[in-house]
């Protein structure tokens, strides 16, 4: 079954089917890839800025032989300037270049028998930062930095720093955030590619990386490689869309690293209170306040959810969730799995630690003069011991120095509590960081989530008879926001779809196999961190997997939080490491 598209609506269930996923009819469908081409080009008729590459632009560093140029606009009508330009960082093996007569810049061409450890001047991968964390934009580089690029080009590696709007981005024009974010990433790739004969470097091998909204960017662009929901975004700012032989460009991607990606918007409201907040019972999940049974009815909204994805295992076992005789769907394949990967994360913890092991708490803000403490466990026992204060969830083998998971509720709440509110991501009063996200502009948030609009008109009536509730939280303010179209005349479903990556990589979704997905993913995630369920990446992971992409580098990491988690050494090195064993040399 589709659950987010209009084909719902055509099955025998009709509309009503459609209502149990959260969808009202209108929605963008199937028509999304109706009469789109990817040979089209921009639909302006002049531009602002030539999408051609000026060689004879470069600046040198002679200290560290690097050839570089900043402030590159990359489409031909730029909404934002100030964003949409970018810089590129090149070895100086790759290039032939010569002085102009200005003595500042140089004219350079690509020296094909340039070469850098194992790359050359054609074979070097590509990597592109996205760092933009709550969807927030990317400013480009204003000034050169060696030592923000240096272990990439070291490594052979050129390095792409494109400029990036985001939610808190404004200009005299927008009127929206969210699709822009991803679809100038992807105008910076088809520039890469436009200029492809004259800088060095291989096209073939870009690869993304980032981190929490970064993460989910990175993975949304790499899921949905020329889709064509992007295409209006990007002919109205001129991207390259044709060589200039006429012939399609391609914004899709090599490779995707993703440190905690904050991503699968559409259902993280049902999802965070599955896995996190059935467990939880202060703040707005108190006794007494509307919202401890709103957080209830989102968790036993999720299962049916998930368990209409058909998501599947290495085994080929069906993975779903089944009802229990104690919290909220805490039974079935889907529930084993996600205890084999909490297990899997500790045990590798075990094996990467030397103990005596020192734990350091968070202090508390700037200025509380809280600055955290410090326990010292000295033995395995004593570390399994700290886990169990509250309640025995983890079990232990001295022997093979190995443990055992046996719930969630004692992993959640000795490591994972909730740190968010009700409406995680979708907040009831659209005060969440991503109702700006895809709100219509700065400081005009908007509600996003079908699934969650179809939660609350479900239970309004019950939430109504609680003192804190407010007629402002009923299901028609979502449904005025969902109805609300963008710059480019497109709707909330258009666009949330544009920003999931599940949209395009499971057959539960129309824009299944109807984009190009990076082959080649690394994810790793910090398993205490509240910012989103663990549900999120372990799902992006079994979707991949079930599309068939074979390379996908997955962990998630035990005993730390929202951060670019790695079981041992530092993210930048292993990264670099990780681009190298994926692409050609």
């Amino acid at each position: 079954m589709d659950i987010n598209r209009r084909t719902v609506i055509r099955s025998a269930t009709g509309a009503a089917a459609l209502a149990a996923f959260g969808v009202a009819e209108g929605s963008a469908g199937s028509a999304a890839f109706a009469g789109t081409s990817s040979s089209s080009s921009s639909s302006s008729t002049s531009s602002a800025y030539s999408l051609e590459f000026d060689s004879t632009a470069w600046s040198y560093d002679s200290t560290n032989d690097v050839y570089y140029q900043i402030g590159k606009m990359y489409v031909a009508n730029p909404a934002a300037t100030d964003y949409e330009n970018l810089s590129i960082y090149v070895p100086g093996a790759y290039l032939k270049a010569t002085a102009n007569s200005d003595g500042t810049t140089y004219t350079a061409t690509v020296d094909r028998k340039g070469t850098v450890g194992d790359y050359s001047a054609r074979t070097a991968p590509i990597v592109i930062p996205v760092s933009t964390p709550g969807y927030a934009a990317q400013k480009p580089a204003t000034s050169y930095s060696y030592s923000s690029v240096s272990q990439y080009l070291k490594a052979g590696l050129i390095y792409v720093w494109p400029g990036l709007r985001g939610r808190d981005s404004s200009t005299s024009t927008r009127s929206d955030a969210a699709p822009w974010g991803v679809t100038d990433l992807k105008a910076a790739v088809r520039f890469l590619r436009y200029n492809r004969s004259v800088l060095p470097g291989s096209t073939d091998d870009v690869v993304l990386f980032g981190m929490s909204g970064g993460g989910a960017q990175d993975t949304v662009a790499g899921a949905s490689g020329d889709s064509p929901l992007f295409y209006p975004y990007l002919r109205s700012i001129g991207a390259a869309m044709e060589d200039a032989k006429g012939r399609p460009l391609s914004d899709a991607v090599a490779g995707v690293m993703a440190w905690c990606p904050i991503t699968s918007l559409h259902e993280a409201n049902l999802s965070y209170e599955w896995n996190m907040g059935q467990f939880a019972s202060t703040g707005t999940r108190a006794s007494g306040t509307w919202t401890s049974g709103y957080s209830t009815d989102l968790a036993k909204a999720w299962p049916k959810y998930l368990n209409r994805l058909g998501l599947r295992d290495e085994k080929g076992r069906h993975l779903k969730l089944t009802e229990s005789s104690s919290g909220v769907y805490l039974a079935g394949t889907y529930y084993d799995y996600l205890i084999e990967v909490i297990t899997t994360s500790l045990n590798h913890f075990l094996a990467d630690t030397t103990f005596p092991y020192t734990v350091t708490t968070q202090g508390g803000p700037p200025g509380s003069g809280s600055t955290g403490s410090s326990t010292t466990y000295k033995t395995v026992a004593d570390y399994i011991a700290h886990l169990n204060t509250d309640s025995t969830w983890v079990t232990y083998d001295s022997t093979a120095n190995t443990a055992k998971v046996s719930g969630l509720e004692g992993f959640v709440k000795s490591q994972k509590t909730a740190s968010k509110p009700v409406g995680a991501f979708d907040g009831y009063s659209r005060g969440q960081t991503e109702n700006n996200v895809l709100g219509m502009g700065l400081n005009d948030p908007s509600h996003f989530a079908p699934l969650t609009r179809n939660v609350i008109k479900a239970n309004q009536t019950k939430y109504a008879t609680y003192s804190d509730w407010d007629t402002a939280y009923n299901s028609s303010a979502y449904d005025s926001d969902f109805a609300r179209k963008d710059s480019v005349g497109k709707d909330m479903a258009w666009r949330l779809d544009a920003y999931n990556p599940l949209y395009f990589l499971s057959p539960a979704f129309a824009g299944y196999r109807r984009s190009q997905v990076a082959p080649h993913w690394r994810i790793r995630t910090g398993i205490m961190q509240g910012d989103t369920a663990s549900t999120t990446e372990i799902n992006v992971l079994l979707a991949l997997q079930n599309y068939g992409i074979r390379n996908v580098d997955f962990a998630t990491v035990w005993a730390q939080g929202h951060t670019q988690a790695e079981r041992t050494g530092d993210s930048t090195t292993n990264f670099i490491s990780w681009v190298k064993s994926v692409t050609k040399s």
